[in-house]
This record gives C-alpha cells, sequence and structure tokens, in this order.
C-alpha cells in the first residue's frame, strides 16, 4: 500500500476552517474557498495594523492642534517650541495630558511659547 497523507491534510484544513470560523457561506466550510478568505483575511490584517498606527498618530496631532489652539498657539508652532527647548516628549503623551491632566499640558505649553519667541 501506498503512504497517504491524511493525518497532516485533516490537521492542516482543521486549522484553515478553524481560522475561517464566522465566514459567510461556504467560506466557512468548504476548505478550498476558506483557505483563500483567511489569506485574504490574514493579509488585510496585516495592512490594518499599519493603518491603526498612521490613523492613531493623525489623533493625537488633532487633540494636540485643539488643546494647543485654546492657549492661542497653532501646532506646528507648539512643537518647534519644544524642540528648540530639547524637551523630548511624544504626541502619544502629549495628546494624553491635554485630555486627562490639562494644567500639566500647559506647562509644556509655555515652555514652547518661551523657546519660540
Amino acid at each position: 500500500m501506498r503512504a497517504r497523507y491524511t493525518v497532516g491534510a485533516r490537521e492542516r484544513h482543521k486549522k484553515v476552517l478553524k481560522r475561517a470560523k464566522g465566514f459567510q457561506a461556504s467560506r466557512h466550510y468548504r476548505f478550498k474557498v476558506a483557505k483563500e478568505a483567511v489569506t485574504h483575511a490574514m493579509h488585510n490584517e496585516y495592512v490594518a495594523r499599519r493603518l491603526r498606527k498612521r490613523d492613531m498618530r493623525a489623533l493625537w496631532i488633532t487633540r494636540l492642534n485643539a488643546a494647543v489652539r485654546m492657549e492661542g498657539m497653532s501646532y506646528s508652532r507648539f512643537i518647534d517650541g519644544l524642540n528648540k527647548a530639547k524637551v523630548v516628549i511624544n504626541r502619544k503623551v502629549l495628546a494624553y495630558l491635554a485630555v486627562t491632566d490639562f494644567d500639566a499640558f500647559k506647562k509644556y505649553v509655555e515652555i514652547a511659547k518661551a523657546a519660540v519667541k
């Protein structure tokens, strides 16, 4: 008798079908279709992880711009001021401070204003 790959094939099929759980129609129970759908889904996941980073940075910048404008300054002048003052703090933390602790954020604005003048 010839050797067969039944156990390995079944395991591979089960792995793909498990990932396809929740897909619509034949995409969640037919191996050939499910394999293609899972491959596309995994690619989209990969791309989305990178897009999420881009989206979050845009959100932080928008929040910072709004907060800084309340203090009579523009975002670009604020960042320029922080760079001239040699303050090393990222936009994520600044945006968090602008939302949660505005008094602490105001201190950074004052530092930036002093450095720009």
